[in-house]
């Protein structure tokens, strides 16, 4: 399927092609062909940014969901995703739409605010952008979140943070919150499974914090990242420059995409908790149930 589109906001021509540089994958990318995210497209010497409005899923979720535990708790929130990441994690939750392009509904910055207004009377507070990996949608979030701001209502930013400094800093201007999944706590953890490096999406939770309410969650996937001693420094690392008061969200891992082990053991999550609990007071256990965790 061809998704509509408009011209990219961070690029430059080189070597016959363009340099796209809203992440830092810096992809080069030749006539015809797309970047890494599969949504930046050389087309005729420009950057197009396609899937422009193009919709995949939209519903109105509770913010706990997203899952931000400490930003208008009990509202509801009008969601949205469109397609396509920039990473490509082996465990993704979300494949269906982030690692592919497919048929999709198509809508404005303007009817967004509208739609949303329209459940004001249950409860919602504004607009998230979720489900795939939202900053593949900049131009139209960047659009969309300074017309939501406008009407009073808030926005929110569900990402795996992983863009340049420069169009992050412009985006959470208006972005009233955020939750970053940090999905590892070394950088070869994110090369071999994900496709990225780690330190970009420190660098960017940290300006997070500062620009807005930021909340973080870590998948716990078995035998790759829930050793106490990455548990650990990765608290260590929330409480030093984050603040202990930020809420961290562990959540469990079910096999899916082309990672195929057992689910994580909700043991290792209730040890997950004990060990950030040490410097965190905001620790939280997803995708599992309470009577699993009695």
């Amino acid at each position: 399927m061809e998704l509509s589109g408009r011209m990219a906001s961070y690029y430059q021509r080189e070597n016959g092609g363009v340099r796209c540089s809203l992440c830092p994958h810096q992809c080069l990318v030749l006539p015809g062909k797309a970047g890494i995210c599969r949504t930046r497209i050389n087309q005729g010497g420009e950057l197009i940014a396609a899937g422009y409005g193009a919709v995949s899923s939209i519903a109105l979720d509770p913010m706990e969901k997203k899952p931000l535990f400490h930003f208008y708790p009990g509202s509801t929130i009008l969601s949205l995703g469109s397609f396509g990441c920039n990473l490509r994690c082996q465990f993704c939750q979300n494949w269906q739409i982030s690692q592919r392009t497919g048929d999709a509904r198509h809508i404005t910055p303007e009817a967004v605010v509208e739609l949303a207004q329209e459940y004001l009377h249950r409860g919602c507070v504004g607009v998230a952008f979720t489900y795939n990996e939202p900053l593949m949608w900049y131009e139209f979030i960047l659009d969309t979140a300074k017309q939501v701001q406008a009407a009073k209502l808030k926005t929110v930013l569900v990402t795996n943070g992983y863009i340049s400094m420069e169009p992050w800093q412009r985006l959470l201007a208006h972005i009233d919150a955020v939750n970053i999944d940090i999905k590892g706590w070394d950088d070869e953890f994110y090369r071999k499974l994900c496709g990225g490096r780690l330190q970009p999406v420190l660098d960017n939770a940290q300006v997070a914090g500062d620009m807005c309410h930021i909340e973080v969650t870590y998948l716990l996937i078995p035998g790759h990242n829930d050793d106490d001693e990455s548990l650990a420094g990765f608290s260590r690392w929330i409480r030093d420059n984050l603040g202990g008061e930020t809420p961290v969200h562990f959540s469990r891992y079910y096999p899916n995409y082309r990672l195929d082990i057992a689910p994580t053991p909700v043991s290792t999550l209730k040890r997950a908790r004990e060990i950030a609990s040490k410097w965190l007071t905001s620790v939280y256990l997803g995708n599992v149930t309470d009577g699993e965790l009695l």
